[in-house]
């Protein structure tokens, strides 16, 4: 999910992006809970489709307020009525129609509407009469987390109350650390990021998973994670035992394997969600598939350990295998 602020009438509206292509459900679901607001963008040449009813319905259940925006417009022989019409079968009534819900018409590539759609959203998120309190402990949620090969562990966070400065320890998830940079969506290095900030955070102890809640705490509440983060790391020691790929496609085809078991492992946990979600849906007679471990972050001895103990196969996007592991 990308963030990034629009400023209208002085003030600022973040917007996060979330993917629309089916595989990325996960990604938007988050995006609704996260949200005060949904854009909910629909290409007038396509019209409604399957994710787009997922999203409506991620909406639903979420409770947030949603506003549409019926985009390419300038394109030949579209019908924003039957659209119109469509979305109402899943309760998004035009405010013409008699309805609640605010539609607009725009043009990404002509820019038509688009002037409008901000203002529209401004007004929406005034009457929400929307809160924070900038003096208290920063909160957040989590929108990524992902391994970088320049620097390392990262997590985007919106901030949602209060502040969040350069050296504040924090939990995260099952995890902790202590906030080492804040880098807005410009690359810039903030000193601090107050309420509805999109800000990657440098320094978490471990990836947690998008959705977890990010709170700044002192150093106790650190220090009580890490002892429950410890034992956790220890139990998943053993004793490692070899299994090649050839002995599990051999017993594959041989009809003695019917369940083929994966860990994925990805630099971007979004990523590794999708990936995950499309081969699930990879269905034949011969072998069902079961995907017994995802994660972001790089191929290392857990994963090893966690593959030889249940005869797994281990996949990895742009995830470099620790040093250990090469040794």
């Amino acid at each position: 999910i990308g963030a990034y602020r629009v400023k209208v009438d002085e003030k600022e509206i973040v917007f996060l992006d979330t993917p629309g292509h089916e595989a990325f459900t996960a990604m938007r679901a988050r995006g609704a809970h996260v949200t005060d607001l949904v854009l909910l963008v629909v290409a007038a040449d396509d019209g409604v489709m399957p994710q787009t009813v997922e999203a409506i319905n991620h909406c639903k259940e979420a409770k947030v307020p949603v506003v549409v925006a019926i985009n390419k417009i300038d394109k030949p022989n579209i019908n924003v009525e039957a659209i119109k019409k469509e979305l109402a079968k899943s309760d998004l009534v035009a405010e013409e129609w008699g309805g609640k819900t605010i539609f607009a018409e725009t043009s990404a590539k002509t820019k038509v509407g688009i002037e409008k759609l901000l203002e529209m959203l401004h007004l929406e998120g005034e009457m929400l009469e929307l809160k924070a309190d900038p003096k208290k402990s920063g909160e957040g949620t989590i929108i990524e987390a992902k391994m970088d090969k320049r620097e390392g562990k990262s997590i985007s966070v919106i901030v949602k109350d209060g502040t969040i400065k350069v050296g504040d320890n924090f939990i995260v998830g099952g995890t902790f650390g202590r906030v080492k940079a804040l880098i807005n969506e410009e690359g810039k290095n903030l000193k601090e990021a107050g309420p509805s900030t999109p800000v990657k955070i440098l320094g978490a102890e471990h990836l947690p998973l998008p959705g977890d809640t990010f709170r700044v705490v002192d150093s106790k509440a650190k220090e009580i994670i890490e002892k429950k983060t410890l034992p956790a790391q220890k139990e998943l020691k053993r004793t490692p035992v070899k299994a090649t790929l050839e002995e599990l496609f051999k017993e594959i085809k041989e009809g003695g394997r019917k369940e083929l078991k994966l860990i994925i492992k990805g630099d971007v946990v979004g990523s590794v969600e999708a990936v995950s979600e499309s081969l699930k849906k990879l269905k034949t007679q011969e072998i069902g598939i079961n995907i017994i471990h995802q994660a972001a972050g790089g191929i290392n001895e857990s994963d090893i350990t966690l593959a030889s103990a249940s005869n797994a196969i281990i996949i990895g996007f742009n995830a470099p295998l620790e040093n250990r592991i090469k040794e």
